[in-house]
């Protein structure tokens, strides 16, 4: 995922107000891998069960509202989630709000189109933060992948909120590159820093960032296992 020191400050998001073209795109995706339009919850719970599905759970960065009523999507979804919940945590001091993942087709909302792909499990929806820095954040990774060409994104109007078509071999591609990268020592002013929250520990924010506990501790010169809410740790970009 693209760490906000990494993007310009002049840089403008996209509008990511959405097309038919979007759309064509999301579809020939879904058809390029043979993904099934998931049309019951019975079938939702098959295949979570195959492994074809896996569940999304909360973390310190990461909460599913309570609409969320199939929280289960593809691999890549949820490794697309955990990574961008982590750096938005980071970034704003914010939970990345999850409002859906997989809808099977008799279960879809009204106002969803005929050609939505929610039920295929490669989509989520986000939450539309009261905090502009938060907006501007991730509408900026957001657009920044879409032109890697990983996703494709579009804020909705009613209600207002992010969807996130999560194209998963492209996404895994692109997170395999990144972790294969030879990674320089990042200078002071460009590392992440991470605030540390209540309850938070350094297996979690470690998962969280797609780093090792043995990582934090060395970049941080942490001994032991303890941390405490308010302290700050240097994270490492993208290892």
């Amino acid at each position: 995922m693209v760490a906000l020191a990494a993007l310009p400050a002049g840089m403008r998001a996209q509008s990511l107000q959405g097309s038919s073209a979007s759309l064509d795109a999301q579809n020939r995706i879904a058809r390029q891998h043979d993904f099934t339009f998931i049309d019951t919850p019975q079938r939702v719970d098959h295949f979570a069960s195959q492994g074809w599905l896996v569940q999304i759970r909360p973390t310190s960065a990461v909460r599913l509202d309570n609409e969320v009523s199939y929280p289960y999507a593809r691999p890549e979804v949820e490794l697309f989630v955990r990574r961008l919940g982590g750096q938005y945590r980071a970034a704003c001091g914010e939970q990345l709000v999850v409002t859906s993942l997989t809808r099977p087709t008799s279960r879809q909302p009204r106002n969803a189109s005929d050609r939505s792909v929610h039920p295929t499990g490669m989509a989520v929806d986000l939450r539309y933060s009261n905090n502009r820095n938060c907006r501007v954040w991730l509408e900026r990774v957001l657009s920044d992948l879409e032109r890697q060409g990983v996703l494709e994104a579009t804020r909705e109007r009613r209600p207002v909120h992010y969807h996130v078509a999560i194209f998963p071999r492209q996404y895994a591609a692109y997170v395999a590159a990144l972790q294969t990268r030879p990674t320089p020592t990042p200078a002071a002013d460009e590392r992440l820093v991470y605030t540390v929250q209540r309850g938070d520990s350094l297996w979690e924010i470690a998962r969280s960032h797609g780093t090792s506990v043995d990582d934090l501790k060395a970049v941080n010169g942490i001994r032991g296992n303890r941390i405490f809410a308010g302290q700050r740790i240097d994270v490492p970009l993208d290892r």
